[in-house]
């Protein structure tokens, strides 16, 4: 036993080293891997869900159509640059910035909210600094970059 390990340290180490930070590791560094990990009747709160059209994606085949049109709204230049990871056997959550190159330079600090169920991933809560602004360089060709 380590002794100058405290309750403290022992349960961020973890939180660090739980397979739900693997799976979270796997899905930023590819979204199309989200199929693999994810529950069928998966829910996905967008990040601009203050929007007019705020509804949330129910099941796995809309919330892929979601995470690939997103894809395709960058032109494939979308990385999400991971700071930092923390899960449980219940929980996830994911700091980083979200950074693409079209159709305009992006980068915005993202917080992706993750609930488990048995392993799977039955719900997500996409967080953007500046959801609206986010889905406005996205959408609108003509706007300003970030």
């Amino acid at each position: 036993m380590n002794p100058s390990a405290t309750p403290a340290t022992t349960r961020d180490a973890a939180r660090r080293n739980h397979p739900h930070t693997e799976i979270l590791r796997r899905i930023y560094a590819d979204l199309t891997k989200l199929a693999e990990y994810a529950d069928e009747d998966i829910v996905l709160h967008r990040a601009d869900r203050e929007a007019e059209d705020s509804h949330a994606y129910r099941g796995l085949r809309a919330v892929m159509v979601h995470e690939r049109a997103l894809l395709r709204a960058t032109g494939g230049s979308l990385v999400m640059d991971v700071e930092s990871i923390c899960a449980n056997d219940h929980f996830g959550a994911v700091l980083g910035t979200l950074r693409a190159g079209s159709p305009h330079r992006i980068a915005m600090p993202f917080c992706g909210l993750w609930r488990f169920t048995d392993g799977r991933i039955v719900e997500h809560w996409e967080n953007a600094q500046d959801a609206a602004r986010l889905q406005s360089l996205l959408r609108s060709p003509g706007a300003a970059p970030a």
